[in-house]
């Protein structure tokens, strides 16, 4: 296996595949109805990559150092017959961790599938636990208890560690994130908070909608008393914190105000074959074509040698004049 470094020496380890741009959902930080309505044009089927030519990707990255590959979308579940996808990267030597990230309304359908084709693990979004709220964030009407069962659903399959996340803005659902941890908190399952992120150019970010790590981590401490965890690798993007009375663990996913560039190891794949070296980057790199040109792995290794080795991205820790009014991929199109 050959690991490959970029510019600031950062090893390739991560592989986030989005299998669509598709999504039954409409959350409003993410794919607004404002823009993401009947009519706005997806890609259409002949454009996404085919299960084969994803599962030769994936064999190409995890031979030059990828150990972990998370199954994203929009939201990966409306693709069909999603499991033999994951059963043919299942059996990748060298894979280490297989996971997928999913908003749960379709797991009590699927789960039982997901982990009998080789799915280690899962992680749901889940943005609130009060009905109103959570609704309209995700505004087309799913329920809190139609996702809490699918958790249930996938942790019958055994889909575990679960890790559920909460992305958070100010004036939306902040009031909420006590309630959610101290429903998760003791059950095994792991919720992250995540920071609101001007990830695309159509979700209305605003910094002052951002509740930075300090003031979430405050907040929950107030009611729920949690201290700073070691983290368990290199390259973790969540800061863990556990309760003290040892009853489990949060985390606080922190792009905004405290940026974790210095040690992202990730790789983005869209749907359509183009790898982004940054979720706020603004274009990405043709891998589509070489798989349908003939290329051999040989000459699709050096590609993504090339892309790698060039890699220089750091938005988050550069973020300010030096990023306004940048053109950035839809959170939607390569999975966040």
């Amino acid at each position: 296996m050959t690991t490959l470094f970029d510019q600031l020496e950062r090893p390739l380890r991560d592989l986030r595949i989005s299998v669509t741009d598709r999504c039954n959902f409409r959350c409003t930080y993410c794919m607004p109805k404002e823009v993401f309505g009947p009519a706005y044009q997806f890609l259409q089927r002949d454009d996404l990559l085919t299960y084969e030519e994803i599962t030769r990707l994936a064999r190409i990255f995890v031979a030059h150092g990828v150990e972990k590959i998370r199954l994203t979308g929009g939201e990966p579940l409306v693709r069909r017959d999603l499991p033999r996808l994951i059963e043919g990267l299942s059996v990748i030597p060298g894979l280490k961790d297989l996971t997928l990230t999913t908003n749960g309304s379709l797991l009590r359908r699927q789960a039982q599938a997901l982990g009998e084709a080789g799915l280690k693990r899962i992680t749901v979004s889940l943005d609130a636990l009060d009905d109103a709220v959570f609704q309209r964030m995700n505004d087309v009407g799913v329920s809190v208890s139609q996702v809490l069962d699918g958790i249930e659903a996938a942790r019958e399959a055994g889909l575990t560690p679960i890790k559920v996340n909460a992305v958070i803005e100010r004036g939306v659902n902040d009031e909420g994130m006590v309630e959610l941890a101290r429903h998760f908190k003791g059950t095994g399952i792991i919720l992250r908070f995540i920071e609101f992120m001007d990830v695309g150019n159509t979700n209305g970010w605003n910094l002052e909608r951002v509740v930075p790590l300090r003031e979430m981590a405050e907040r929950i401490g107030r009611e729920l008393p949690i201290e700073p965890a070691e983290a368990n690798y290199r390259g973790e993007v969540a800061k863990r914190w556990r309760y003290l009375d040892g009853t489990g663990e949060v985390g606080f996913i922190s792009s905004i105000s405290q940026p974790f560039c210095g040690e992202c190891t990730r790789a983005r794949l869209s749907p359509e074959g183009e790898l982004f070296t940054c979720l706020f980057a603004a274009h990405g790199h043709d891998f589509r074509s070489l798989l349908r040109n003939g290329s051999d792995d040989a000459g699709i290794a050096a590609f993504l040698k090339n892309v790698w080795r060039l890699r220089e991205d750091r938005y988050s820790e550069i973020r300010g004049e030096a990023t306004v009014g940048l053109e950035r991929v839809e959170m939607s199109h390569i999975g966040g």
